[in-house]
């Protein structure tokens, strides 16, 4: 491509470098190609064509959201081909929690200086985790801003989009007092609370060994937000799942609420969740009260659904027998609106 300016080069930004990248992250766009998916990348706007045969009343389902201040983790270890999974993630398991299966995501990267390499790591990210949620990337942006961010930093955000038959859609009116909560295993801290986190743990200490995570601390924190579109999906078409909370910010006692109507409450046993070690680590070495942990952190359940009680068990083998090891943590009580811990 003939197209080069040297004075806005000397401004800060070099085009050259964005035509570079889009060559390096061409192929990984390229893996994640489905059947809808349409043209390659480089045009104005993403393509989709969608098959809604077998689908009585389409519903498109749409989520944004970024990954937050643990890009200050993938700064500060200089390894960026992880949170792309997180932001893809962030997006998809927002939109699963309506029933909805994705269909497709776009990406945007803002940065001081474009690197290349490091725009097709975040990239190769990205289009891991849209492998693992089943959808393509099918456009984006990268945008170099001199200025506003320094040369080594960047922000990362995502959108996707899903679709889902109006009468199978999860429906958080059918949940009643008695009806069972399962929860689903995050892979750790996933992408959320990370301002108290790096309020714990200094840079220097990323790199340190500890024992009881079996890694070294900057490791274990940029492990990737588990992406549960797959399994969701498989056990949606055998049981009604009636409603399903995506466990981000706020934790246990902000995100199970909003998969419950009001008038019920959910009570979750302590015993039945599976904590990861890193939970009890940031507690520990930051003092942190125990509300105030379940409060901010998903404490070791990255999604939350409601079934009825009778479905519960065959839904924990159906989700076990996706690779989930899924457990009832809980049940739909009556009263006001909340999580009662036990």
């Amino acid at each position: 491509m003939n197209s080069h300016s040297d004075s806005y080069k000397a401004a800060g930004v070099d085009i050259t470098s964005g035509y570079r990248a889009m060559d390096l992250i061409k192929p990984h766009a390229a893996r994640t190609r489905i059947p809808g998916a349409m043209h390659d990348l480089g045009g104005f706007g993403g393509l989709f064509e969608p098959d809604f045969s077998g689908i009585a009343s389409p519903v498109l389902v749409s989520g944004t959201d970024g990954v937050g201040t643990k890009l200050k983790i993938a700064f500060a270890l200089d390894k960026h081909d992880t949170v792309g999974i997180d932001c893809v993630a962030m997006c998809v398991n927002d939109i699963i929690c309506c029933g909805a299966k994705p269909l497709y995501f776009l990406d945007y990267i803002a940065c001081g200086r474009i690197s290349p390499e490091r725009v097709e790591a975040i990239v190769k990210g990205v289009a891991d985790g849209c492998v693992q949620a089943g959808c393509a990337l099918i456009g984006g942006e990268t945008a170099e801003m001199p200025g506003f961010y320094h040369d080594d930093e960047y922000d990362l955000a995502g959108f996707a989009t899903g679709v889902a038959d109006k009468a199978k859609l999860f429906n958080k009116s059918t949940v009643k007092a008695g009806d069972a909560i399962i929860g689903l295993p995050s892979s750790g801290i996933h992408s959320n609370g990370f301002s108290l986190v790096r309020s714990i743990f200094t840079t220097e200490m990323l790199g340190t060994y500890i024992d009881e995570l079996g890694a070294k601390l900057g490791e274990t924190l940029l492990t990737p937000t588990k992406i549960y579109a797959k399994p969701l999906l498989a056990l949606s078409a055998q049981i009604n799942v009636k409603s399903a909370a995506h466990i981000t910010g706020g934790g246990l006692f902000e995100n199970i609420p909003r998969a419950i109507p009001e008038g019920l409450r959910a009570r979750v046993a302590r015993s039945a969740l599976n904590t990861p070690p890193i939970f009890k680590l940031i507690q520990r070495e930051g003092e942190v009260p125990e509300r105030d942990m379940y409060n901010t952190f998903n404490m070791g359940v990255g999604m939350a659904l409601v079934t009825d009680a009778g479905d519960a068990d065959r839904a924990v083998s159906v989700l076990k027998s996706q690779g989930e090891d899924a457990r009832i943590i809980g049940e739909v009580v009556a009263g006001g609106g909340g999580v009662d811990l036990c």
